[in-house]
């Protein structure tokens, strides 16, 4: 059964991380009040996100707002959000600030600073931090906002750190904010669905080559199974297949209009 975003119960263990004073009290105390007069989560499955250790959380993305739905609901799960962003939002005085103080990750799109940052992200895991990674890159090009094929970052990392990998899905955060939309939407409040999925199980890739036919069947599977998860909270089957920009003539960056 669901449950809402009012506090767990006492039988709940301490969220222990987001007690600690950090940063994210300062990022909590300016974001949430207004996100809570706009959004209510209902949260399915809270009970699988660890409160302790490494891992990497793999949700969908399919708005410009998901970080900031996702990073407070993460909060809200009892864990400190830290994601790999785009490179270009911390070019951005106050927010890249922002950003670089609350241990967030640069990633560029392309190039050699893009492999430096799978490498910053995995010394967060080394910290025992969980960090919060976009399998599929960009949001999603699928017409009716499925997940689509996935990139293999999320897998290198907990591949080569030996981390679980956490799949993720959320809906309703469109409409909050349209896929590609400039505008928030936020009245009348809205319901955002969070659902948290076991960790998947690597055993078959352990232990082998670290390479890309590897790195490629592990993330359809993450892929798979983030589809499920939305697929549970939608009330509606995913499509069979993943949908993959370039047997449809599009670009796998940037928006769909440019």
């Amino acid at each position: 059964m669901p449950h809402d975003d009012t506090p767990p119960k006492s039988s709940v263990k301490p969220r222990s991380e987001t007690r600690r004073p950090s940063f994210f009290w300062l990022l909590a105390a300016i974001a949430l009040p207004p996100l809570s007069l706009a959004v209510r989560y209902r949260f399915h499955h809270r009970e699988r996100m660890p409160q302790s250790g490494a891992f990497v959380l793999a949700p969908n993305h399919y708005s410009e707002i998901d970080p900031l739905v996702i990073g407070a609901a993460v909060w809200k799960l009892g864990r400190a959000p830290r994601f790999l962003a785009k490179a270009s939002l911390f070019k951005n005085p106050m927010l890249g600030w922002l950003l670089r103080t609350s241990g967030q990750i640069p990633v560029e799109r392309a190039g050699s600073q893009s492999h430096r940052a799978l490498r910053a992200a995995e010394e967060l895991v080394e910290k025992g931090r969980m960090v919060v990674v976009y399998p599929e890159g960009s949001l999603t090009r699928d017409p009716d906002l499925w997940p689509m094929r996935g990139k293999t970052g999320a897998m290198r990392i907990a591949l080569e750190r030996d981390i679980p990998v956490i799949p993720a899905a959320h809906w309703g955060t469109q409409e909050l904010m349209p896929r590609y939309g400039r505008k928030l939407h936020p009245f009348p409040r809205k319901t955002i669905d969070v659902i948290v999925g076991e960790p998947l199980d690597l055993s078959a890739y352990r232990g082998g080559p670290l390479d890309q036919r590897t790195l490629l069947a592990a993330t359809g599977e993450l892929m798979d199974a983030i589809a499920e998860l939305l697929s549970e909270v939608r009330g509606e089957p995913a499509p069979a297949e993943r949908w993959d920009p370039t047997q449809h003539g599009q670009k796998e960056t940037g928006r769909l209009e440019d």
